[in-house]
């Protein structure tokens, strides 16, 4: 008998050691019965404002929508679904043809997988070490780490235990467990388990993912040919609702100014090759990657002083850029991953991913750092936030004698905006009404307002030395489009426009402006200012200059 038959045959006694009740299955009808007795009647729906059940469940009992609503709360996709899922469920092979038949190297390094976790569902963890267990050559596959970053769920104790008993019964000690007695954050977890790791190559995975077939081969055979190369694999989308798999294609991880991720196009060069299997440098992951395991010590692993969740994976693609390495997407390789309706350790992430994103601006980004201050709209200086001891960062980076980050802008991620010049930032606000601000107004349109100042995006502005005034969104890359400010010459109503637009136009776009004085349109002679109308307040117009005054958030430099 195959692995596969094994463990099938062995299912029944894996389900009484768990103490599983068996489902049925998730695919029969749940009704209930008329006062005649008949059948047919379906459940009230108990939830229909429920992101869970948009698509799925009308034929849940009410007593399975409870359970259903419960379990989603708790996990952040559709434990119900999973726990009546097979463990091995058929993936459907989303890899492109190119990819299907490839021949790869029969003597390729040993790989480790870990997979971190902080109180996942238990079916989710079984169906990820099943999926690697079945879709991996047993000759490559050293071990399975998992790293428990101090769950709270019972069922990740013993009857956890008890699985990873099960599958040692066929291959003994293939899994490891390393449990955090605290909870230390995505970064640390990654690291403790490359620790354990004995492996040649560590492939740092989610704990929420099924593997694709062939999916560790064409990882293992670009890191034999480049030990530097950090790796990410092609992510397939698992609905958190009715856990589908949607393809996605190959593309290259990149990130904002505010270090969220994004998925960005690949280097004109990639697509040159006409060939959609060939790996693509990529500015960053996403957070899982593979890659060779003693490289990954001397890079400097993950910084530690992250907390919680997010800016680790950014922090680690600059530093391969700049110390010595270099990042690929690799087309060939996917990985099914479930996407979460929320966080179940932090539904707001904000407060920590700002903190660790001024980490990773203060040690990497040199004079360029004051865009992610920017990005998150808060001061330079006197900001309050408590980044960490950042010391140790500093110290490997001169160790490694790493490359400044223009080099990075340069070279790796040019489509990243510099944002030169950039003078002050923040909202306008004019010493008449201190509590009313610029803001973009109604999008589409082009009639910037005032508006009572609440700081959000609408009323993010940036201050140009050459004169450029941006209103609304902060766009990071050179592609977005930027809003400026204008004077068209006629009337009294500034103007907003796509700034490349109102070039082409000869719009009045550039402005002198000292702060705490007027706003003057460099062509027009006219300033910005607030107009008091009769029975609607207060209204933003372009006229001759009367002496009002306007005051910018923020300043980077004197203006």
């Amino acid at each position: 008998m195959d692995k596969l038959q094994i463990m099938e045959s062995h299912m029944h006694k894996l389900e009484y050691l768990i103490g599983d009740v068996l489902k049925k299955d998730p695919s029969s009808k749940s009704t209930k019965k008329d006062k005649n007795g008949k059948e047919g009647v379906k459940a009230k729906k108990l939830y229909p404002d429920s992101y869970l059940f948009k698509r799925w469940g009308d034929d849940l009992s009410e007593a399975e929508q409870q359970e259903a609503e419960e379990l989603f709360q708790k996990y952040g996709y559709n434990t119900f679904l999973s726990d009546r899922l097979p463990l091995n469920r058929k993936l459907p092979d989303t890899r492109h043809s190119r990819c299907v038949g490839k021949k790869y190297p029969e003597d390729l390094p040993s790989l480790s997988v870990v997979l971190i976790y902080l109180d996942e569902a238990l079916s989710v963890i079984k169906r990820a070490v099943r999926s690697i267990v079945d879709r991996t050559p047993a000759r490559l596959l050293k071990e399975i780490i998992l790293v428990d970053d101090c769950s709270s769920n019972e069922d990740l104790k013993d009857p956890l235990n008890a699985y990873i008993a099960f599958i040692h019964e066929k291959s003994p000690g293939l899994v490891k467990m390393v449990r955090h007695p605290k909870q230390l954050g995505l970064a640390e977890a990654r690291v403790s388990g490359w620790e354990v790791a004995t492996g040649d190559v560590v492939a740092i995975l989610d704990a929420h993912i099924e593997v694709h077939v062939e999916w560790a081969e064409p990882l293992l055979t670009r890191i034999k040919e480049d030990r530097t190369l950090v790796l990410s694999p092609v992510f397939d989308n698992v609905k958190y609702d009715n856990l589908e798999v949607i393809p996605y294609y190959a593309a290259a991880d990149g990130f904002d100014w505010a270090l969220w991720c994004m998925y960005e196009s690949f280097r004109p060069e990639w697509y040159k090759l006409n060939d959609p299997s060939e790996p693509g440098k990529s500015p960053s992951v996403m957070g899982i990657l593979v890659v060779d395991r003693l490289f990954f010590g001397e890079i400097g692993l993950l910084d530690k002083g992250m907390k919680v969740y997010g800016g680790e994976n950014v922090e680690l693609g600059i530093r391969v850029w700049l110390c010595g390495g270099s990042i690929e997407v690799v087309p060939c390789s996917k990985i099914a991953h479930i996407e979460r309706a929320h966080k179940p350790y932090q539904r707001d992430l904000s407060k920590t991913m700002l903190r660790n994103a001024l980490r990773v601006a203060e040690v990497w980004m040199d004079e360029y750092k004051s865009n992610v201050y920017m990005a998150w709209n808060i001061p330079i200086k006197d900001h309050g936030i408590d980044i960490g001891d950042i010391s140790e960062r500093k110290q490997l980076r001169e160790k490694l004698k790493c490359k400044p980050f223009k080099w990075y802008l340069d070279n790796v991620y040019p489509a990243l905006d510099p944002l030169a010049g950039l003078t002050a930032y923040g909202t306008i606000s004019n010493d008449l009404r201190r509590d009313l601000c610029l803001d973009q107004g109604t999008i589409p349109g082009h009639l910037p307002i005032l508006y009572g100042c609440h700081r959000y995006s609408p009323q993010h502005c940036q201050f140009y030395s050459s004169g450029q005034i941006r209103v609304g969104h902060l766009a990071s890359h050179r592609y977005e489009v930027r809003r400026c400010l204008v004077d068209l010459g006629a009337g009294q109503s500034p103007g907003l426009y796509d700034c490349a637009e109102a070039q082409s136009k000869n719009f009045h776009m550039l402005w002198d402006f000292k702060q705490g004085q007027a706003i003057r349109n460099r062509n027009t002679n006219r300033c910005l200012e607030i107009n008091i109308v009769q029975d609607s307040g207060y209204q933003l117009v372009t006229r001759e200059c009367s002496g009002q005054h306007w005051t910018m958030q923020y300043k980077i430099a004197d203006f």
